[in-house]
């Protein structure tokens, strides 16, 4: 049985629809642009095509996504931790190990169905819905609905719901951003074209799913819905696109490596060094085995699962979803942004920002109730030579550059409906290609008066005069389009503004001549709030960005070097320069190009790639579809929620529900301080297991008996590497997160001295523990094996609190500055004192009550590693230990 997305290509295969009449485009669709289709035949195409939606990929079930969890080496390690702990009679470990194996699968299971949900939510709100002629009668249906053949009715504010062939619009315009990353609205025009060749951009008689009309009204044929649409044609191009491990996946499967030989070491060299020393054979394999298990950090996964968990939700209510939780890391580790302009790093509005009239520059329009010449004929042309539209609730919608106009005025208190009624408009000449410029003609108690307005090089060689406070004064045409042209170099959309006079019954060809000049209007799609301050949060932190948009190449780079993100002799490069170069050539110089314009979908993959190839990890920030290959391409992909394409969201590891660049300035600090408290978590349970190795393999060669029994080795594994483990997930940032650079995604976890920390405070644990043991052995106490057992569970608790910070004093931070964790020590220290001192867990921990002596030299002995793990602290402070 054929496919839907099959019949959908049958029905387009070899078919220019942009060179089709309408009338020919109507016959071959079986549609009909007066009456459209009957309910019963769009029933019948609808099932015959599909709904009008795109292709989601396999949705994981519940049950999927749990079973996901296990497929990991730490996991796995784990299971066989819990069987070889079963099989040496002790369940009480396998089942703490099976309960954290569990914890960890219901965390992770829990944080990808709620995102998962939250993305669904998202696409619910993303369907448009649209209007149609069913049964000779404009209806509303939703867009999923829409069939080829469906005739659709269009206008200013409307998003499209299909490709469409346009068959009648009245100065239709249409934002195609979304799709070709061009921010000037495009004109539009039922006319037949007769080059198949065309590029999209190009085919004006065309409407695109996913793009939004910004100005007049029209009437359109569906000709392909869902996957068969230009829009699902470039979510396509997904398939092709690979994904990346993320650094933390990549970290963690080496350190699983890593251990899984160490584990294997220390099973070898802990039992023949008691078999040399002629401990009982079994006890010693008993005693190994302990070990073995106790060395993996069981607690790892679900450390690293709650501290990326915590961070998912803590940045969920920051405005950043995080889809897939490694990505709530990766950002902590992004060398490179690539991000797009329109709509992320800029509001995707215009607004006028510069005002030129009788040589004199303002940002602003004075208050309408005082403005003198030109200013007040200036704020009129602003409010009424328009065609935007009141919506509900005061809102009002047009062509962006229209509004931009129509809120400058109505700022200065230049009311529409105000002057509408006091000069109501009676007739108009609208904007075209060809002259590119619009005329309304208005009656002024009883006189005409006209307004035009257009771009500078087409206006102002119809002006004669400039409009001045003291009347008409002579005009310099070539001195005003040199401003223009300066303006206009500065990234600025320069538009001029004119009027005069109109006698009666004058012709309309002659309208537009002998104006008088009211002054220029520079317009830009504004820098978000925040922007230019997370650019050089990045930029402080050694990560740089960089804008690839579809957009103008002056323009790209104004907003570039307004943001910071190039200076003022930062080079752009075009997706046609781009083309031209091997790969060679491009690789020589994408570390040293900030800012890409005019570029296509593979080319954004391009420079992901070249960037990779570099060893960069780099993070793309995108809303349109153009954008969704190279998300799924990157290290992390993030896109917009709120005015970002389905597409886009659906290839992206995180979604901004704000469209806000900032928030990813908060996102990657989050990242960092995750990555920060993983890497303390390892600092401080493999120090903690060297501890523990260390006083098992060196008192016997001491002379000293086995300090420790398996189940004491078990015990302190479980409590240590549990609360007070997890407990460090919920570390704050330390101070200056944000003022270093990125750690490489290559980079060892051990990196920066920490396995030096870890051989030398694992030996000093396993020395104080020795010495404690051989201090009561010396004074004949029967107690010196619970000695053994405190001072070991104590010393890791002193070195969890000395370990928060790898620069920072303890003393600085503060014991309350992780509440968390100084309750899960003390609850820590309450369970090592009733193992010691309850009857009842005596005799299972072969533990005996210690002298209020004994205890007190278990703390001071413990309390040592805080003071030595201090001082090294202060020798990196000064420079002088583990310098980068």
């Amino acid at each position: 049985m054929m496919g839907t997305h099959e019949r959908g290509e049958q029905l387009n295969e070899g078919v220019h629809w942009h060179c089709l009449e309408p009338a020919a485009a109507l016959e071959r669709l079986g549609g009909d642009g007066e009456r459209g289709l009957s309910a019963a035949e769009a029933g019948a195409r609808l099932a015959r095509h599909g709904p009008n939606r795109l292709a989601e990929g396999r949705r994981r079930t519940l049950l999927g996504m749990f079973l996901g969890q296990f497929a990991d080496f730490m996991i796995l390690v784990l299971l066989a931790a819990a069987v070889v702990s079963g099989a040496v009679g002790e369940p009480q470990d396998t089942a703490a190990i099976l309960v954290i194996v569990l914890l960890n699968a219901i965390i992770g299971t829990v944080q990808e169905y709620r995102a998962e949900r939250a993305v669904a939510a998202l696409r619910r709100l993303a369907v448009p819905m649209a209007r149609v002629i069913r049964d000779g009668e404009a209806v509303t249906v939703p867009g999923g609905e829409l069939v080829p053949g469906d005739t659709v009715l269009l206008e200013a504010g409307d998003g499209v719901p299909a490709d469409l062939r346009l068959l009648a619009g009245e100065g239709l315009q249409a934002d195609e951003s979304a799709l070709t990353g061009e921010s000037v609205a495009v004109e539009k025009a039922p006319e037949a074209l007769p080059d198949p060749a065309l590029a999209l951009a190009e085919r004006r008689n065309r409407l695109w799913k996913g793009t939004l009309v910004t100005r007049g009204r029209g009437r359109g044929v569906v000709t392909a819905t869902g996957m068969d649409t230009e829009i699902g044609r470039i979510a396509g191009l997904l398939g092709g696109a690979e994904s990346v491990r993320t650094p933390l996946q990549k970290r963690l499967a080496r350190f699983g490596r890593t251990l899984a030989l160490a584990v294997l070491a220390i099973c070898t060299l802990i039992f023949a060094a008691g078999l040399l020393q002629g401990v009982e054979p079994l006890l010693m394999l008993l005693t190994a085995i302990s070990l073995a298990v106790a060395a993996v950090p069981e607690a790892l996964p679900a450390v690293v699962t709650v501290a990326l968990a915590l961070g998912a939700r803590l940045m969920s209510r920051s405005n950043a979803l995080v889809r897939r939780l490694p990505a709530v890391e990766t950002l902590g580790s992004v060398t490179v942004i690539c991000s797009d302009k329109t709509g992320t790093l800029t509001e995707n509005r215009m607004r006028v920002e510069r005002l030129v009239a009788a040589g004199e520059e303002r940002d602003t329009l004075p208050a309408a109730d005082t403005a003198a010449e030109p200013w007040r004929r200036l704020g009129q042309a602003l409010a009424l030579s328009n065609d935007v539209e009141p919506g509900v609730e005061g809102a009002a919608r047009g062509d962006p550059t229209e509004l931009a106009l129509w809120e400058a005025a109505a700022a200065a208190g230049h009311d529409r409906a105000e002057l509408a009624g006091a000069l109501p408009r009676i007739a108009e000449l609208p904007f075209d290609s060809e002259r590119k410029r619009m005329t309304t003609v208005h009656d002024e108690g009883g006189r005409r008066i006209l307004f035009t307005k257009g771009a500078p090089e087409q206006v102002l060689p119809l002006c004669t005069r400039e409009l001045a406070a003291g009347g008409p004064q002579p005009l310099d045409p070539e001195a005003l389009l040199e401003q223009a042209r300066a303006l206009a170099e500065a990234g600025y959309r320069v538009l001029a503004l004119a009027w005069r006079e109109a006698g009666e019954g004058e012709p309309e060809a002659a309208l537009e001549s002998e104006l008088c000049l009211l002054g220029l209007a520079a317009l830009a799609d504004p820098p978000r709030a925040g922007a230019e301050e997370a650019v050089a949060e990045c930029r402080a932190a050694g990560i740089v960005p960089v804008m690839i948009t579809g957009d103008h190449p002056g323009t790209a780079l104004a907003i570039a070097r307004r943001l910071g993100i190039a200076g003022d002799a930062g080079e752009t490069l075009t997706g046609a320069e781009l083309g031209a170069l091997s790969d060679a050539a491009f690789a020589e110089r994408v570390e040293s190009i900030r800012v890409y314009a005019r570029v296509s979908p593979e080319q954004k993959l391009r420079i992901v790639k070249a960037l990779q190839t570099h060893g960069e990890f780099v993070a793309m920030t995108g809303d349109g579809v153009n954008d969704a290959p190279a998300l799924k391409r990157a290290g992390i992909g993030v896109a917009m929620g709120r005015k970002g394409t389905d597409v886009a969201r659906e290839a992206a590891d995180m979604v901004l529900l704000d469209d806000n660049f900032a928030t990813i300035v908060a996102a990657v600090r989050e990242g960092r301080r995750i990555f920060d408290n993983i890497r303390k978590f390892i600092k401080y349970t493999m120090t903690s297991n060297a501890g523990e190795i260390w006083t098992l393999f060196l008192a016997p060669l001491l002379g000293l008996p086995i300090p420790l029994l398996p189940i004491h080795i078990l015990w302190i594994n479980l409590v240590t590497d549990g609360l007070p483990g997890l407990a460090l997930a919920a570390e704050p940032a330390e101070r200056g997160i944000m003022d270093r650079p990125p750690r490489p995604p290559r980079e060892s976890i051990f990196a920066h001295g920490m396995w030096q920390h870890m051989i030398w405070v694992g030996l000093l644990i396993g020395g104080l523990s020795i010495l404690g043991q051989a201090w009561a052995v010396g004074t004949g106490s029967a107690h010196w094996q619970t000695v053994v057992f405190t001072v070991l569970t104590l010393a890791q608790l002193f070195h969890v609190l000395a370990v928060r910070s790898e620069r920072e004093s303890l003393f600085r931070q503060g014991l309350l500055g992780n509440p968390a964790l100084l309750g899960a020590v003390l609850l820590t220290v309450g369970l090592q004192l009733a193992v010691i001192y309850l009857p009842v867990l005596n005799g299972i921990f072969r533990t005996q009550p210690l002298s209020l002596a004994e205890l007190g030299t278990c703390f001071a002995l413990a309390a040592v590693v805080l003071v030595a793990v201090e001082a090294e602290k202060a020798l990196v402070r000064a420079g002088r230990l583990y310098r980068e």
